[in-house]
């Protein structure tokens, strides 16, 4: 809805009912805020109201009435507002209104607005919000100020049933606010309370404060709107600001946008400086040979030691893990550095990372409810990159006097023959279709099918569609496993555990 951070000047009835000093301030703050654009959109916004039918007939004289009197006082026609908004269109500005009664919805139709603001006070305005939703499908900002989460919750449900674009903002309706009374925290209560409809901040504070932007746009404000005026030829309210104090207000707002970095590091994680990269780096303990190593070696964490300083292309401690295979291409003497130049190292976590989303998915689209905190054995018996060819995924559930697995095929993988001299096994399939050979003969398992696998029966599973498999049996021992290609038990390194995790 918003691709900037939205600003809007409320003008109010700061215009004092003077057509041309409300165009000067629309012109004034036109010229402010040029500097600050590539940062922000702006808006200005007006406010309308019918007073013919808005204030109560008996009532219209009555000037000891706060409103009344500040209403009546600063009329303008319908052709001496529509001169304003067309003022605030030419400077560049958002046109933003807010209608106080229907009459001024249609007003605010009829002199082409943009988008359509709700005052804290018409919140729950019900004739008010359904007369807005019937007549126009402009885009909607809505105040908040003095009203309950069952209401927010109402309104929201109410326009979302109708599916329009609104944006919700946290306001305080005390006229100035004090700083302890800002609240800036609902900022977080709305945005967490309604995910996707984007939050603002509505001020009233001193227009000194250059605290409460950073704050609020900290906090994932995408709209921020305040009270402008002159302080020149009428006087002016404590909470509105003047071009000269609006410069600071939106300098410490861009501030806070250039260290909170681009909108899109809330999704994704930054990317480093080749300084910082180059600090990091010298930190870092660089791997060392703890004695002579020959050309073919595969190189153990055992044969080396970590020390500083590093050098240009060097192996550090970071880039040991179990994942890592690393193999020296030339003789390498003790005390001499692992460099890319030196030894290969393949790193296997990428690979395995892909694995455990895939089928982590699988499981997902299967239905099947895995116990949190659960282990995925990952079975790559002719190495991971065979893996989608032969290959399984084991999670243990129990394995007491009793065991209880799921066993994971994907779509087109292979469990090749095995065998079990202490363990007997049942096999029920939950979902997707097996083919299952005991001793080499083919059976085809569905959902819903069971078998029993006695000790010493050869067992190879494959599938097309993938498959899992709840498996019950006897406790299960690890050095029970048989395969019937030695060179499979010869591979001392054909599993890689890891933890399950769901969305």
């Amino acid at each position: 809805m918003f691709k900037k951070v939205l600003i809007i000047f409320d003008l109010a009835n700061n215009h004092m009912g003077d057509v041309e000093y409300g165009k000067r301030i629309v012109r004034e703050f036109a010229r402010a805020v040029q500097p600050f654009r590539k940062y922000f959109d702006f808006a200005v916004k007006m406010q309308y109201r019918h007073l013919d039918t808005f204030i109560h007939p008996d009532f219209k004289e009555r000037m000891d009435i706060k409103f009344v009197k500040r209403f009546s006082e600063t009329r303008l026609s319908a052709d001496e507002l529509k001169a304003i908004k067309d003022t605030i269109v030419e400077e560049g500005f958002i046109p933003i209104c807010t209608p106080f009664d229907e009459p001024s919805v249609d007003l605010v139709l009829e002199h082409g607005f943009e988008f359509i603001k709700v005052a804290s006070c018409s919140f729950t305005d019900w004739p008010l919000l359904e007369y807005i939703v019937k007549v126009s499908d402009k885009p909607m900002i809505l105040s908040t100020a003095g009203e309950s989460l069952t209401n927010i919750d109402r309104v929201v449900s109410f326009l979302m049933h109708r599916n329009r674009k609104f944006a919700l903002m946290h306001c305080i309706a005390e006229y100035p606010t004090e700083d302890t009374h800002l609240y800036l925290n609902q900022i977080d209560l709305l945005k967490h309370r309604y995910p996707g409809i984007p939050i603002g901040f509505s001020t009233h504070e001193d227009p000194k404060n250059t605290t409460a932007i950073v704050i609020a746009l900290a906090k994932g404000a995408r709209l921020l709107e305040r009270h402008i005026g002159l302080r020149d030829k009428y006087p002016l309210n404590a909470y509105s600001s003047t071009p000269e104090e609006i410069v600071p207000w939106l300098s410490a707002g861009v501030k806070a946008l250039e260290m909170m970095g681009e909108e899109r590091l809330k999704e994704t994680r930054y990317e480093p400086s080749e300084k910082e990269i180059n600090t990091l780096f010298a930190l870092k303990r660089g791997a060392f040979a703890k004695r002579d190593i020959k050309s073919g070696e595969e190189i153990s964490i055992s044969d080396v030691f970590f020390a500083i300083p590093t050098c240009e292309g060097q192996w550090v401690a970071n880039d040991f893990s179990k994942y890592a295979k690393i193999t020296a291409l030339k003789n390498i003497k003790e005390k001499e550095a692992l460099t890319r130049e030196n030894t290969s190292l393949v790193n296997t976590q990428e690979k395995v990372y892909e694995i455990v989303l895939k089928v982590r998915d699988f499981i997902k689209k299967a239905g099947v409810v895995v116990p949190p905190g659960a282990e995925l054995e990952i079975s790559h018996h002719y190495g991971l990159e065979k893996f989608y060819e032969y290959g399984m995924v084991m999670i243990t559930v129990v394995n007491r006097e009793y065991c209880k697995k799921l066993l994971i095929l994907l779509p087109g993988q292979t469990h090749p023959e095995q065998y079990h001299l202490k363990k007997e096994e049942t096999f029920f399939v939950i979902y997707g279709e097996l083919e299952l050979y005991l001793d080499g003969k083919k059976r085809v398992c569905k959902p819903g099918e069971v078998v029993t696998i006695e000790r010493g029966v050869r067992h190879l599973m494959t599938t097309k569609t993938g498959c899992i498999i709840e498996e019950i049996s006897t406790t299960h021992y690890k050095e029970d496993s048989f395969y019937t290609d030695e060179t499979i038990m010869q591979n001392k390194k054909r599993k890689t555990i890891v933890s399950y995790w769901q969305e």
